[in-house]
């Protein structure tokens, strides 16, 4: 439905103006139907989750310290101690809980036999997390 003149001066012409009325009366009746429907379409599902129980986390154990020189010598906390007394240790400390770290630092001239006599010496006591302490500082 146009609006134009009543007069009698009637072109002819088509009228280039937009009718708006009937892209209003769509839109509304759009807007109708997506709030009667909106409410349809979410649904929900039963679930029945899970309960979770939390407990206090332990801090973590303090490694343990173990260095080796250039001679063989095996450090224990800044103490010598001879091989019997490192497997006691070791036992010993697998006991615990949380397991703690054992830190490996051996001298850059140590053999490596010295070192992985202490590595299997932890491992065979129970022992499974070992590190390696090195120091980045020092450059070839």
């Amino acid at each position: 439905m146009a609006f134009g003149s009543m007069g009698g001066d009637s072109d002819g012409e088509p009228n280039a103006e937009i009718n708006m009325v009937p892209f209003i009366d769509v839109m509304l009746v759009l807007l109708v139907i997506f709030i009667v429907t909106a409410p349809l379409l979410t649904h929900t599902v039963k679930l029945e989750l899970p309960r979770a129980a939390s407990s206090v986390e332990q801090a973590p154990a303090r490694p343990l310290r173990v260095s080796i020189d250039a001679q063989g010598k095996v450090w224990w906390e800044g103490a010598v101690i001879g091989a019997q007394a490192l497997d006691a240790r070791f036992a010993e400390q697998a006991g615990r809980e949380p397991a703690p770290e054992l830190q490996i630092r051996a001298d850059r001239s140590t053999p490596y036999e010295n070192v992985a006599r202490v590595m299997s010496a932890a491992a065979r006591n129970g022992l499974t997390r070992i590190g390696f302490v090195t120091d980045p500082s020092e450059q070839r």
